[in-house]
């Protein structure tokens, strides 16, 4: 295995699944390309595609696709799209096939070649299998960007969230800062959550996110801090990896 990447940019992870990774990585891109600067979003790994207009394609793939300043193609944008929305090394196993991950890394890395920041965006939560031996943590070290953590702001967050800050510093890696996403209008006592987490999380929160709709990059973008965000991100430049 090569080097880690050399890029500037983040690894948005998720506390969980369906917590707005998405929704951040897009608005990320947003800003960081508003000043014309060649962004990139990326999801290496996607399960689960809709067919719309005779066209399939996975949503999320398309949504940082159509974020990134620079023209990407479906494939770049996410080298392994799987069919079915489940575990991604059980939806590859369905489709009789296997998540590669040198071939991966390649593809994160052609792009980090090209833009000059580049947003990778994980799938589910942050350790998720990916294959006999390998999940998204290890293609977060792979990479060895910063990781930008979205918590889903709901009951039993807390826990989620402190778990996975001691992953990802458990695999070595730097938690650059973090999101909190307030999706579900139902959890009680957001504020204080919110509280909590900024005491227990040691890395800056970039911004609180209410609740959308619908949740477009620039007014996500509107409830994130600029300047934070540029601090947190990788400052080296990015000449990407042979």
């Amino acid at each position: 295995m090569s080097g880690a990447l050399v890029a500037r940019g983040c690894f948005v992870a998720g506390t969980d699944t369906e917590v707005g990774k998405t929704a951040v990585s897009t608005a990320l891109l947003h800003l960081l390309g508003a000043d014309g600067s060649r962004t990139a979003g990326c999801k290496p790994v996607a399960a689960g595609t809709v067919m719309r207009d005779g066209l399939c394609f996975n949503e999320d793939v398309r949504a940082l696709r159509g974020a990134s300043s620079l023209d990407l193609r479906d494939a770049e944008v996410g080298p392994c799209q799987l069919m079915a929305a489940c575990a991604p090394h059980i939806a590859a196993e369905a489709e009789g096939r296997s998540i590669d991950r040198e071939a991966l890394r390649r593809a994160v890395a052609a792009l980090a070649r090209r833009a000059e920041w580049l947003v990778v965006e994980g799938i589910g939560g942050f350790s998720v299998p990916l294959g006999k031996g390998w999940d998204t943590a290890d293609l977060a070290c792979d990479l060895g960007l910063p990781v930008i953590l979205v918590v889903g702001l709901r009951l039993g967050c807390l826990n989620h969230a402190i778990l996975t800050a001691d992953a990802i510093a458990g695999r070595g890696l730097r938690l650059a800062g973090w999101v909190a996403n307030a999706f579900d209008m139902a959890m009680p006592r957001r504020e204080a959550n919110v509280a909590a987490l900024a005491e227990r999380l040691a890395a800056p929160c970039l911004g609180v996110v209410p609740q959308l709709s619908p949740p477009t990059p620039s007014a996500v973008a509107a409830h994130l801090d600029v300047a934070a965000v540029r601090a947190c991100v990788n400052p080296l430049p990015s000449p990407g990896v042979p």
